[in-house]
């Protein structure tokens, strides 16, 4: 099946979608990003992700390229055209093209508008789910703003890199107070020994995750007692439970941490739990 991109107004196939060389998000990461999880062709958590990239954009000051019924219709239409059934929609907008130059362009030019859409296997992800996964501690070495969801992520991608060259699926960062901030590509949880749920509040440094905050609401629903309040790699490995959140790992358990085992080894009855319940909620309220 051809795949199909949307590209600055128009839809074209994947192997030909192509940005001006002098896009400023390729030459400076001037832009910002989001994703949705898709579940049967529809959007999940779609007003949490639309407000984050509306405050984003503003951070940044780059123009919103259109209004949030025509974003939705674009999106619809590349999930659509691309016959995604579970998966993921990827948008990128950046401050468009100009002569390269540090400061913004003056006059300014029409922010540039990329869409993509691809499906994933939900099956295999929930095996990799009943598996669990690792996580490896690297130190925080990101910019400042990490609420906003720019796609300046080359510390990010380093992050990934060293997980994956020692055999985990995550990165956990860690700050100067040697408190774990988030993931590379996710917000980090424990349940630590008095079976709270931990996780690290958002005035940090940390990104506003959208499914982190769905899951805030399943969470109270269920009775759960829940802290915003940091903790350390060592207190993750003496945790009840460990887990990740994100639009592309849903809510996934964390078996090891640093090669130390999270519990007996094996992913805990809360996070499968919640899991469970993310999904059933983020499947009845996508549209």
């Amino acid at each position: 099946m051809s795949r199909f991109a949307y590209v600055n107004g128009r839809f074209v196939r994947h192997g030909d979608a192509v940005v001006h060389i002098e896009d400023r998000g390729y030459q400076l990461a001037d832009g910002v990003y989001e994703v949705w999880a898709i579940f049967d062709g529809k959007l999940a958590d779609a007003e949490g992700h639309f407000a984050r990239l509306w405050r984003s954009l503003d951070s940044l000051r780059i123009a919103h390229p259109m209004g949030q019924a025509a974003l939705t219709c674009v999106l619809r239409e590349a999930i659509r055209r691309n016959m995604v059934r579970d998966g993921l929609v990827y948008l990128q907008v950046t401050r468009g093209v100009a002569r390269r130059d540090h400061a913004f362009p003056n006059p300014a030019v029409p922010p540039s508008v990329v869409v993509t859409a691809k499906s994933t296997d939900r099956a295999l992800a929930e095996r990799k789910a009943e598996q669990g996964g690792a996580v490896v501690s690297v130190p925080e070495n990101r910019w400042g703003r990490c609420d906003i969801k720019s796609i300046g992520l080359l510390p990010n991608a380093l992050a990934k890199q060293a997980a994956r060259e020692r055999g985990a699926i995550e990165a956990w960062f860690v700050d100067d107070l040697g408190l774990v901030t988030e993931g590379a590509s996710s917000n980090a949880w424990i349940i630590d020994a008095e079976g709270h749920l931990r996780t690290r509040d958002t005035n940090a440094n940390i990104l506003r995750g959208v499914t982190r905050s769905t899951l805030f609401e399943v969470i109270r629903d269920a009775g759960l007692p829940i802290n915003e309040k940091p903790f350390t790699i060592a207190e993750a490995q003496s945790a009840r439970e460990a887990f990740i959140t994100g639009a592309g790992t849903l809510v996934l358990p964390i078996v090891s941490i640093d090669g130390t085992k999270v519990g007996d080894g094996s992913p805990g009855p809360v996070a499968t739990r919640l899991r469970r319940l993310y999904i059933e909620r983020a499947r009845a309220k996508a549209i």
